[in-house]
């Protein structure tokens, strides 16, 4: 028999609509299915040849061929990391002491995640030079800056394909083309925009590419580093020869399966044009109801579909969301929780502080409703207007 206690906490949860997606995402039941078998009977370790340890280099090979036929790189370019900050780190530290001999000045921006700028700046501490590029009032990076900043110095640019806080997606095939040109290697973090846009590793042009499970409905803890073929990267893991001697490590090979499934979910399943709807109509319920106290932030058609970044002009951004608890959303990237301080990312915008302390992110995903935005809105309508 239900209680009153269960009863209360299934109408709780009814009431409350996820609107974080950008944060992190569901596990899918099918990417759950997939992975259960090597939670609960596939349990040896990868590099062990007896019967405990059946089937799963072929669990690995197969979620690695998943990962390539549906982003368009080669198996061996993949590899598995515990998510995207390792991913990261991986890139960037490992471009530079592998390449440190040909220069040490790296290229990045000013909205960078922070698993991108924080090891440029150890590696400033070592004696690398970082140049953080400005971006305009939408967060697109200027062109003509990316190319003047490039010298003979020059090992590595590392631009993020779509930004986690406003959506804004850079047009990183045109940076590409310049990195290309000076023979300087290009890293995307595309943690964001895998499973949202269309991703293909090989009309991008880039060296490497950084994802991340939880953004597209496998567990937290596993991602990929994707490395073209060629490149000198320094292992970031040292120990045994796993992943072809680039990351040491026993195979996380559950959390593995589970990548690999959702990555092909993702490029079959996801609809573009379905998420964008729902973000179209949240900005015009909101924008109806507070005309000119609200604006959106981030490019309006350069952008990732789910995404809706706007500042309620005078009024506080945590203010707002306290008042409806039944919203799952945020004021900015979740790796920034538990500071006041303003966003790299809109300071970066030039956002006066007045404005971006009205900023709230809302996401959108594969389980969000018409019924659900509409009753998002209608709360905030109800209580923040």
């Amino acid at each position: 028999m239900m209680t009153s206690e269960h009863r209360e906490q299934n109408k709780d949860a009814k009431s409350r609509i996820y609107l974080d997606y950008n944060a992190s995402t569901p596990i899918d039941p099918a990417v759950i299915e997939e992975m259960l078998p090597y939670v609960y009977g596939h349990f040896g370790n990868p590099s062990s040849s007896h019967w405990a340890s059946e089937k799963l280099e072929e669990a690995i090979h197969l979620a690695r061929h998943r990962i390539a036929v549906s982003i368009g790189c080669h198996p061996n370019e993949v590899v598995f990391t515990s998510g995207g900050s390792e991913s990261n780190n991986h890139a960037i530290k490992g471009v530079y002491f592998a390449n440190k001999h040909r220069g040490n000045h790296i290229i990045t921006t000013k909205i960078e995640h922070p698993s991108v700028l924080q090891p440029c700046a150890f590696l400033e501490s070592l004696g690398a030079r970082v140049t953080y590029l400005d971006v305009d009032a939408y967060g697109i990076v200027d062109l003509e800056q990316l190319q003047a900043a490039i010298t003979d110095e020059t090992i590595l640019v590392s631009i993020m394909h779509a930004n986690n806080e406003t959506g804004t997606v850079q047009s990183i095939q045109e940076i590409a083309e310049i990195t290309r040109r000076h023979g300087v290697l290009l890293h995307t973090d595309a943690a964001q925009s895998i499973g949202k846009i269309d991703v293909n590793w090989h009309d991008m042009g880039v060296d490497l590419m950084t994802l991340a499970g939880h953004k597209l409905y496998a567990p937290k803890g596993v991602g990929a580093l994707i490395i073209k073929e060629g490149t000198a990267v320094t292992p970031h893991n040292h120990g045994a020869s796993h992943e072809s001697g680039r990351r040491a490590g026993t195979e996380n090979v559950p959390y593995i399966v589970g990548l690999g499934k959702a990555i092909e979910l993702a490029y079959s399943r996801d609809n573009i044009a379905d998420t964008l709807a729902l973000t179209n109509l949240m900005w015009e319920r909101l924008s109806e109801a507070f005309q000119s106290r609200i604006r959106r932030n981030g490019h309006p058609d350069q952008r990732l579909p789910n995404t809706l970044n706007v500042s309620f002009l005078d009024r506080i951004g945590q203010e707002i969301l306290a008042q409806i608890p039944e919203i799952a959303a945020t004021t900015g990237s979740a790796c920034h929780t538990g500071s006041s301080a303003m966003s790299p990312v809109l300071k970066a915008m030039e956002l006066t502080p007045e404005v971006a302390a009205g900023t709230v992110r809302f996401s959108v995903g594969r389980y969000t409703t018409m019924e659900e935005i509409e009753r998002a809105c209608a709360l905030i309508v109800e209580r923040a207007r």
